[in-house]
């Protein structure tokens, strides 16, 4: 049973920082490019950030890129999302997802998602 689990959203503040992570289980995750997508309510889920198999390739938006920074540890079977800067306009629920082979873009490109973490940036 493929699992993964996000953690560490929460509120904070504009400027402030946030360091979210994926747990993921059930897969060998070495094999599988990791993403990171977001949506707020009314809105469609979107593109935060991409990593290849072995952490080598990277993927941002522009509206995300200089304040984001996507990282995996094949180790711990774990990818991260490293948030800085974060303005209002970030608030939405974060999910991680995994796909194999290769980095993709877009939500329907992936085949596994966790539940997702809140992330809320107050003004």
């Amino acid at each position: 049973q493929v699992q993964l689990i996000e953690s560490g959203g929460g509120l904070v503040q504009a400027g402030g920082s946030l360091r979210l992570s994926c747990a993921v289980s059930g897969l060998t995750f070495s094999r599988y490019a990791m993403g990171w997508f977001r949506q707020a309510p009314g809105k469609e889920r979107e593109f935060v950030a991409a990593i290849g198999q072995s952490g080598g390739i990277a993927n941002y938006p522009d509206s995300v890129k200089d304040r984001c920074t996507i990282s995996r540890d094949n180790a711990k079977n774990t990818v991260y999302l490293q948030m800085n800067s974060l303005k209002p306009e970030d608030t939405a629920v974060y999910y991680c997802a995994a796909r194999y082979p290769g980095v993709k873009l877009t939500p329907r490109d992936y085949d596994y998602w966790g539940q997702g973490t809140q992330v809320t940036v107050s003004s």
